[in-house]
């Protein structure tokens, strides 16, 4: 199947400033895509062109198939969207609200009612349908918002910031819930987030962009391989810490081993955390294993250790900005 989104080149210029920069990637049915960038590099900018709100100056947006510019209103029908700023007629009650958006989508009269009640079910608002929605909690109000993007059985879900001020068990019911509807029907997410780990849970694959170009964008497994350029293996030892920091340095392979600070055990019986670095695509763990169990030490854990998306963020979005910085 073709993907649900492409972008070919867009660059969007207001007056002399260039926000985006021949910026392109695509999503494919069933995936959900984590759209990072800091403030001001390009995300919302990408967002309303690719809503409709805004034309770019260059290039080519085609959803679902249709070019954005070709026919506006036919590629907006194929999207679901939640804006940062959840857009609820809050004097409302839930379902009457429902109707109201399925009669703006242009959901046929005789089709209504299943479709909505397939969505109120699919997005757990059963037990407030008939409530007035500025009574909701804030946890509701925003599966009440994907319920209004989710209204006409849209391709493609455009989500910006859907968790903020949630709390922490209204984040997880939520992030759960774009998992849910990501997948049913083959949609095409883009997750718009300042919150890395919700990136880390939720999506298949992150597209990084910075300052009007998109830096990276792969898995966050992949980028983190690709970017750090090492391999690192935990370990966990019983036994002398010394003793097993010799044994680690000393393995071929071992570029960099780090000294724990202190014990970590809750008993305090000499357990020790080390970090091996290793050539890209080196693993040691046999080696670890073998050397550690010779030494008639013991070993409690050994796995390859994976680095933060926020270590990726970091570098692939401060690279210019430090250039920058160094000049002044």
């Amino acid at each position: 199947m073709p993907p649900l989104i492409q972008l070919k080149d867009v660059s969007k210029r207001y007056g002399p400033y260039e926000a985006l920069k021949n910026v392109s990637f695509s999503v494919e049915p069933g995936e959900i895509v984590g759209f990072l960038g800091p403030n001001g590099a390009g995300k919302t900018t990408t967002m309303r062109i690719l809503t409709g709100y805004i034309p770019p100056s260059e290039g080519t947006v085609t959803v679902g198939g249709v070019d954005v510019l070709d026919d506006s209103l036919a590629s907006r029908s194929k999207i679901g969207y939640l804006p940062e700023l959840n857009p609820l007629y809050v004097g409302m009650e839930v379902k009457p609200f429902l109707q109201f958006v399925a009669r703006l989508k242009g959901v046929p009269k005789k089709d209504q009612d299943q479709h909505l009640a397939e969505i109120i079910q699919s997005t757990g608002l059963n037990k407030v349908a008939h409530k007035t929605i500025s009574k909701l909690s804030r946890g509701y109000k925003q599966r009440v918002g994907l319920a209004q993007a989710l209204v006409g059985d849209p391709d493609v879900l455009i989500l910006d910031e859907p968790t903020v001020g949630l709390d922490p068990n209204q984040i997880v019911e939520i992030r759960d819930l774009i998992k849910k509807v990501g997948k049913e029907g083959k949609r095409a997410v883009i997750l718009s987030t300042h919150i890395l780990k919700e990136v880390t849970e939720v999506c298949d694959r992150v597209v990084i962009i910075n300052e009007g170009k998109i830096v990276a964008s792969d898995t966050p497994e992949r980028l983190s391989k690709d970017l750090v350029g090492v391999e690192r293996i935990h370990v966990r030892v019983k036994g002398s810490c010394d003793v097993a920091e010799k044994i680690l340095t000393a393995l071929p392979g071992a570029a960099a081993v780090s000294r724990p600070i202190a014990c970590v055990d809750e008993d305090a019986d000499d357990v020790y955390d080390f970090t091996v670095e290793t050539a890209k695509g080196s693993d040691l763990r046999g080696e670890v294993s073998k050397a550690i169990v010779n030494a008639d030490l013991t070993l409690i854990e050994v796995r390859i250790e994976s680095i933060d998306l926020e270590e990726v963020f970091a570098k692939l979005t401060a690279s210019t900005s430090s250039k920058k910085s160094n000049k002044n």
